[in-house]
C-alpha cells in the first residue's frame, strides 16, 4: 500500500530516504528549511570520504550495501557522484590489524605497504609506520550526490519544496495514527508517516517529537583544501594516532576538485547551528598547515583555504536511525555518515514500512554498543 510520506529536511539523509521511498512507489513530498545547495548545514561541498574499512563489521556492511546503491543513483541521474581512488590508512599497526581483518572477513581485499611503497605511488603522502591499502574506497561529491538524489525521487514522483520551515510535528488520533506537519506559512499538512533528517538542527527539535534521543554535540568543524594541481588522482586518507603521530582522532583526507582536503575529526567547538560565526579559526589553519608540512609533502608550501560545516555526534558515534510510532528519525551521524547515504535512506524506508530496526542505532539506548 501506497503511504503518505513527508521528509522534513533535504539534506543527504533526506534526500536519500525520499529517494528510495518514492522508488517503492510511495507519495513523497520533501520539506527543505534553506534552498537548493544550501552552505548551512552538514551535506555541502565537493568532497566526502567512501570506504568501506571500519573497526566495526556493522559498518563495513552498511557501506557494502550502499556501493551498488551509489552507482544505482548514478544511473538514474545521469550523474556521477563517486569516484573509487582506493584509500590509504596509516599510522598504529593495532588500528590496521583491525581493519584488515574486517574486510577480510567481508571479502574484500586489502594490501599492507611500507611507507617507501606508499611514497613511490603517491608522492605527495608520506605514510606513518604502516599503511594499509584498500580499493573499494575513494570520493563523494557531496553537493552533486544531494541534487542527484533529489533529481532522482523527483523522477520518481516525489515533490521537492524549498524554502518551507517546518514549526512543529504532531501525531495524529489517540492511537497515534499519522501526523500533521506545521509550518512557517501557516500550512497544515496531513501524512501517514514523517522522516525527519534535520542535521544539526536535531538536538532543538526531536526532543519534542520522540523520547529516548541520545544526546548530541553539535560542533563547528574546520577543514582545508591545499591547491595540489594532482588532488584528484590522491586516494583518500586516514592517519591513525598511535605511531609517529599522536593526535587524538587523527587526520583524514582526500582529493576533490578544490585540492587535496584534510580535517582533523570532531574536535571543533559546540555551536547553535542557527546562530554560529563561521569565520575560520587561524589556530585551526595553522595546525593543519603545520601537518601537511610533515605529512603531506605535495602539499607543503601551498595556503590552505578553510570552510566550516557541522558535525552532530552522539557519545558513541552511532547513529540514530529509528520509528516511533509514525515518525522515523534519521540523526547524530557523528561526522561519518554520508558514505552511507542511499543505505540510510533504504533503512528509513524499511522503518516507515514497519519493519524492523537496528539495535545499534535505537532511540532510548542506554550504553555505547561497541
Amino acid at each position: 500500500m501506497a503511504l503518505r510520506v513527508l521528509v522534513v529536511g533535504g539534506g543527504l539523509m533526506g534526500a536519500a530516504a525520499a529517494w528510495r521511498l518514492s522508488a517503492r512507489g510511495h507519495r513523497v513530498t520533501v520539506l527543505e528549511r534553506f534552498g537548493p545547495g544550501h552552505d548551512r548545514g552538514s551535506s555541502y561541498g565537493t568532497s566526502r570520504i567512501f570506504r568501506l574499512a571500519y573497526a566495526e563489521p556493522s559498518y563495513t556492511e552498511l557501506a557494502l550495501r550502499a556501493l551498488p546503491l551509489w552507482r544505482r543513483l548514478e544511473e538514474e541521474s545521469g550523474q556521477p557522484v563517486l569516484t573509487l581512488t582506493g584509500a590509504v590508512d596509516h599510522g598504529s599497526p593495532r588500528a590496521l590489524d583491525r581493519l584488515a581483518e574486517v574486510l577480510g572477513a567481508a571479502g574484500r581485499s586489502a594490501r599492507r605497504l611500507s611507507p617507501g611503497e606508499v611514497a613511490d605511488r603517491w608522492p605527495g603522502l608520506r605514510a606513518d609506520t604502516a599503511a594499509l591499502y584498500h580499493p573499494d574506497a575513494g570520493r563523494v561529491h557531496a553537493d552533486d550526490a544531494v541534487s542527484a538524489l533529489l533529481k532522482a525521487a523527483g523522477q520518481r514522483g516525489a515533490e521537492v519544496r524549498h524554502g518551507v520551515r517546518v514549526t512543529e510535528i504532531r501525531r495524529c488520533g489517540r492511537t497515534g495514527d499519522g501526523v500533521t506537519v506545521l509550518t512557517d506559512a501557516d500550512e497544515a499538512l496531513t501524512a501517514d508517516a514523517v522522516v525527519v533528517a534535520v542535521g544539526g538542527w536535531a538536538t532543538g527539535f526531536l526532543p519534542a517529537v520522540v523520547s529516548g534521543l541520545p544526546p548530541m554535540r553539535v560542533t563547528q568543524e574546520q577543514p582545508v583544501h591545499f591547491p595540489v594541481p594532482d588532488a584528484l588522482e590522491w586516494p583518500s586518507f586516514i592517519h591513525h594516532p598511535g605511531a609517529g603521530f599522536r593526535l587524538p582522532g587523527g587526520v583524514y583526507g582526500l582529493g576533490s576538485v578544490d585540492g587535496v582536503k584534510i580535517g582533523l575529526h570532531g574536535v571543533g567547538p559546540v555551536v547553535d547551528p542557527d546562530h554560529r560565526d563561521r569565520t575560520p579559526d587561524p589556530a585551526v589553519t595553522e595546525r593543519l598547515r603545520a601537518y601537511a608540512e610533515e605529512w603531506l609533502p605535495g602539499a607543503a608550501g601551498t595556503e590552505p583555504t578553510p570552510l566550516t560545516c557541522l558535525y552532530t555526534t552522539t557519545p558513541d558515534e552511532d547513529f540514530v536511525i529509528d520509528r516511533q510510532g509514525p515518525v522515523t528519525v534519521l540523526a547524530g551521524f557523528s561526522g561519518h555518515g554520508f558514505k552511507f547515504g542511499p543505505a540510510i535512506g533504504d533503512l528509513a524506508a524499511d522503518l516507515v514500512e514497519g519493519g524492523p530496526g537496528l539495535p545499534r542505532f535505537a532511540l532510548g539506548r542506554t550504553a555505547p554498543a561497541r
